[in-house]
């Protein structure tokens, strides 16, 4: 299983959504993903229960692409499952899109995986050892074979004994001919929340943002280390996996999840904007006004404005029409990726001093090129302030920068990210204001890609790749 490349900014990871007793489900998943398309545009993919009849599609793209009237119809059935996917391991095509589907003597199973298992290799060579045949690299499809091994054991007992061998970050749904299972693991790394339709039917997915597109009613997060199996008996959840300290990946607040979405309990508009508001405490910078680069640090951005009395503009406009491809430039149009995304307001830029807010800077080469593009429009000052302290190590839960030599802040002092992006002052977050952004105590985060502490200890075939 071969990691992929550091990406130029921080990749979402993956969005799930399922539906237990709508008639329409298929669609009502349709649109759960729709609205969790920023967590994945890779790949997508929805399967249905139709009285124990399987029906499945996914393909590469985002979900609109994928998807059309007469492909949702072909899709019937009371329950589904559906992913969006951007690979976090595993190589991007199709035999590694989700959901993941198998059949086992009498059972049928589908897998919508969030999140990184990080005993991966160590599960596969046992499973290969007794026989398993994978038929993909990503690690979700370890659940079907495990699912498999206890397949002598009542079905409740089959799913405690498959996620007890399990290490990692994972929310989970599970769809078989006549059950919805949910499960998340014990430290609750990634978001799963579970809602209410107006019908009565039952709605789980990685963002509230999903429940609101399909008018369904918030009830409550899955629990780290909670399984929900929901059946015609109605909703039962029990806790078979043994009790961890809460782990929440921060990164969902700092740039994953959508702004108009509560995630582990908190609005994260409004923690991006307190973000903001404590670069404003912890800086004090003349300036003439203070802009993002959409969409980015658009919401710090306007925190740190309120509180600093700089005023907010647009300098920079984005281009909201730009497929996921576009004809390669040549080698001679320098930046045209930057550019062809967003273009400065040149009349309006030249001779300012001006305060850029960023949610993060993983490589440093995205934020160069845009750098480069202000000082062209003749802007005067330029100061970045980055809604996070810096990303110096790997994250194996999910989040796609996992190699440490490709981390900028890992190899360069915050100095000499500052003369590389040719900026006249650079402020991190502290780790302590971001963390007070949030409200809760700093034990309730995983903060491993600052701070360098990992809550599950990853096997060893992923520290030593992400160690470059």
């Amino acid at each position: 299983m071969a990691l992929p490349e550091t990406p130029l900014r921080p990749r979402e990871e993956c969005g799930i959504c399922g539906i237990y007793g709508h008639p329409d489900s298929a669609k009502l998943t349709y649109f759960g993903l729709y609205a969790l398309q920023h967590r994945g545009q890779e790949s997508a993919g929805i399967v249905t229960s139709d009285n124990g009849q399987i029906h499945e599609h996914k393909s590469m793209g985002l979900v609109s692409e994928v998807f059309s009237e007469n492909d949702l119809k072909r899709l019937p059935g009371t329950i589904s499952v559906g992913h969006v996917r951007y690979s976090t391991t595993g190589a991007s095509n199709i035999l590694n899109a989700q959901p993941f589907t198998a059949r086992h003597r009498d059972q049928f199973f589908a897998v919508a995986h969030n999140g990184n298992l990080v005993n991966i290799r160590e599960l596969r060579d046992t499973l290969e050892k007794s026989g398993s045949i994978f038929q993909s690299t990503m690690d979700s499809e370890v659940v079907i074979h495990l699912l498999a091994s206890f397949g002598h054991l009542p079905f409740e007992e089959a799913i405690s004994e498959t996620f007890r061998q399990i290490k990692g970050a994972y929310s989970i749904l599970l769809l078989n001919h006549d059950k919805l299972v949910a499960v998340r693991d014990p430290n609750g790394f990634r978001p799963l929340c579970l809602g209410k339709i107006s019908n009565g039917a039952y709605v789980v997915a990685s963002e509230t943002c999903a429940l609101d597109l399909i008018e369904a009613s918030y009830i409550r997060d899955v629990e780290p280390g909670e399984m929900l199996i929901i059946d015609q008996n109605g909703l039962k959840s029990f806790f078979p996996l043994e009790k961890s300290s809460p782990s929440f990946c921060i990164f969902e607040h700092v740039y994953f999840a959508r702004p108009d979405s509560d995630i582990f309990g908190l609005n994260v508009y409004s923690c991006r904007k307190r973000m903001g508001q404590i670069l404003a405490r912890e800086t004090n910078i003349d300036a003439d006004f203070v802009m993002p680069f959409p969409d980015s640090g658009n919401y710090a951005a306007i925190g740190y404005s309120q509180a600093s009395g700089i005023p907010l503009e647009m300098g920079v406009i984005r281009n909201h029409y730009v497929g996921r491809t576009f004809i390669q430039p040549t080698q001679s149009m320098r930046d045209f990726s930057v550019r062809v995304k967003l273009n400065p307001v040149r009349s309006f830029l030249k001779g300012k001093r001006v305060v850029i807010v960023e949610d993060s800077i993983i490589r440093g080469t995205t934020g160069r090129s845009r750098i480069r593009s202000l000082r062209a429009s003749g802007v005067k000052e330029v100061h970045m302030l980055v809604s996070c302290p810096p990303t110096r190590y790997p994250c194996y839960y999910g989040i796609d920068f996992p190699s440490q030599d490709q981390l900028i802040a890992a190899n360069k002092s915050i100095e000499q990210i500052r003369d590389f992006l040719h900026l006249d002052t650079l402020h991190y977050l502290s780790l302590e204001g971001l963390v007070e952004a949030t409200g809760m105590p700093a034990d309730s985060f995983c903060l491993a890609c600052f701070n360098n502490i990992y809550p599950v200890a990853p096997d060893t075939m992923f520290h030593k790749l992400a160690l470059g």
